[in-house]
């Protein structure tokens, strides 16, 4: 279980990955304000998991007054139940069911010893793979975008010749590693391509003095044997809550 400076340490951490064109900080929750396809860069998230509900009518606010339409990230945790409710109340519609999880540097160099490239900024085969076969190419470009504006980020890479097959991005801030993009060309899946970057991603934080590992995954997504493969352990699922 995270204490209170660690789940919020946590939540910075993930708004600060996805690089949002603003963020607003009112009451214990962050606000970010992006028009791009990213959540996490464009839903409010509490800072503190007993949040106050009254806040929504002022994130609300902070959305309108840009022409943005509101979003939260929500927690299924006890103490966000009236914050949950209030949204109800509102009109809003809970979707994307994601877990949460964290472990360590140290689990994640298990998965493999073989090696994958860390770019300094994605290029153009980095992106390539990004957007190509199997994924929505307007959709992950603009992934990208925000991505490659990320502080302080590595963008992990295996290539087959000129072809990158598989890649990913990882972040260092507020004291946790961040793992965000993995993606893997539909030919060159369960060839342990994802294990190779990760295990990258662990040895680069183990050289940094960082050890802490957050990672989101969707629900359905079947990557999560392997993160689970890496010690990485669910601490709460959240919802994205829009209304139309």
């Amino acid at each position: 279980m995270l204490s209170a400076a660690e789940i919020e340490s946590l939540e910075r951490s993930v708004v600060a990955a996805v690089a949002p064109e603003r963020v607003v900080e009112m009451a214990g929750w962050l606000v970010p304000l992006d028009a791009g396809p990213i959540g996490r860069a464009k839903s409010a998230a509490p800072l503190v998991h007993d949040a106050d509900p009254e806040a929504v009518a002022d994130v609300e606010q902070i959305y309108g007054a840009i022409r943005l339409p509101p979003a939260f990230r929500l927690a299924e945790t006890p103490g966000l139940a009236p914050v949950r409710d209030e949204l109800i109340r509102r009109g809003y519609r809970a979707e994307t069911p994601t877990i949460m999880k964290t472990g360590s540097a140290a689990g994640l160099t298990t998965l493999s010893d073989r090696p994958a490239e860390l770019l300094a900024a994605p290029d153009e085969a980095w992106a390539a793979c990004f957007t190509g076969e199997g994924f929505d190419p307007e959709e992950g470009a603009a992934r990208v975008r925000n991505l490659a504006r990320s502080p302080d980020a590595l963008f992990g890479a295996v290539r087959e010749g000129d072809r990158t097959v598989a890649c990913g991005v990882v972040t260092f801030n507020h004291g946790w590693i961040g793992v965000h993009g993995m993606r893997t060309a539909p030919d060159a899946r369960r060839q342990g391509l994802a294990g190779r970057i990760l295990a990258a991603f662990g040895r680069e934080a183990q050289g940094r003095g960082i050890d802490r590992v957050v990672l989101q995954v969707t629900e359905e997504n079947p990557a999560r044997s392997l993160y689970r493969s890496a010690g990485l352990n669910p601490v709460w699922r959240y919802h994205y809550w829009t209304r139309s």
